[in-house]
């Protein structure tokens, strides 16, 4: 069993993949803590890592090769990131949905405690800020994805089940997405 989760900022895919993962006795793959780790490398944030992607392949390309070959050579992992969907058609794949303003406070929240571990954007001083930068964030991948693979990762219906996390609890979001994937493996 491959359970792909991807979704909107600050929607809680990271803390849902790492509870499924422990439920289900899986691996958890987390695409977005590897881009991360790729713009650190060359000393840019994610956000100019980002920038950089809608000029140069190579910043999703290296990942989403990853992920495919996943798909292709292993089972029973969750990965996590916003092209697993697409990288790995046969997975269950999820959908987090949340409030902009919601995922803006949430991640503030874990910027304060862990910015070093997100290395997200700079000058991401309040909520405010991290709005614009979620806002340019999925703009920016919404244009990266659909220039080198002609596909929308926030678009529904490639997914197999949406979930609006805006008013619920980490615990009621996992177990709604464990109910369903309980239901379709």
């Amino acid at each position: 069993m491959i359970i792909a989760i991807s979704g909107q900022p600050g929607s809680g895919k990271t803390t849902v993949a790492k509870l499924l993962a422990a439920e289900f006795g899986l691996k958890d793959y987390y695409m977005g803590g590897i881009r991360r780790q790729m713009a650190k490398k060359r000393g840019m944030t994610l956000e100019e890592y980002n920038q950089l992607g809608e000029k140069e392949d190579f910043t999703d390309k290296e990942v989403d090769d990853y992920q495919k070959k996943l798909g292709e050579t292993e089972d029973n992992f969750v990965i996590q990131g916003r092209t697993s969907y697409f990288c790995i058609p046969q997975a269950i794949k999820i959908f987090l949905e949340v409030n902009s303003e919601e995922g803006a406070r949430r991640i503030f929240g874990h910027l304060k405690e862990k910015a070093e571990e997100r290395n997200e954007g700079r000058d991401l001083d309040s909520v405010e800020a991290v709005l614009r930068s979620n806002q340019a964030r999925m703009k920016s991948d919404k244009a990266r994805y659909q220039k080198w693979y002609g596909c929308d990762p926030f678009d529904p219906k490639h997914y197999d089940y949406v979930l609006d996390t805006t008013n619920l609890t980490i615990d009621q979001v996992f177990n709604k997405v464990a109910d369903f994937v309980r239901q379709h493996k």
